[in-house]
């Protein structure tokens, strides 16, 4: 089962790269975007990650929340986080429940983990679902979701 256009943001709770816990129900009344990536400090996820810091204001100029997600560890994103000057949240999904809540396929024949981001507004509902394992594209069609909401 996978997040529809539609559904609503499921409730969740995971690990943030500093070691506190995240609560879904934190982004209540909130835009959000949450991305699901393969691997902290890959090029491609490097490129992803740094494209959305880069555009990280207009998320918020736009009053949303930007939120990856990967199957790295907490202490995995806290490095990524700092070497690149990240300013959003970062989840630790190390045995892939949020990945399986959302329903973000494998990739690759199955072998690398898949690259989905979903825009849900301010009611929590999904408006937009790129799936995509190019890293390009992904900020741009998110943005764009959101102006169109």
């Amino acid at each position: 089962m996978s997040i529809q256009i539609g559904d609503k943001l499921p409730h969740f709770k995971a690990t943030k790269q500093d070691g506190t816990q995240f609560d879904s129900n934190s982004l209540e009344k909130k835009p959000v975007v949450i991305y699901f990536y393969p691997k902290d400090n890959t090029p491609g996820c490097t490129t992803q990650a740094c494209s959305f810091r880069d555009a990280y204001q207009d998320f918020q100029d736009l009053g949303a929340e930007v939120i990856g997600i990967s199957g790295d560890s907490v202490n995995s994103h806290q490095n990524f986080q700092q070497k690149h000057n990240l300013p959003f949240i970062l989840l630790a999904d190390t045995d892939k429940k949020l990945r399986k809540l959302f329903g973000v396929p494998n990739a690759l024949f199955g072998l690398i983990p898949g690259r989905v981001t979903y825009v849900f507004d301010a009611s929590g509902k999904a408006i937009y679902i790129f799936d995509n394992m190019s890293a390009k594209n992904h900020i741009t069609k998110a943005l764009q979701a959101l102006k169109n909401n």
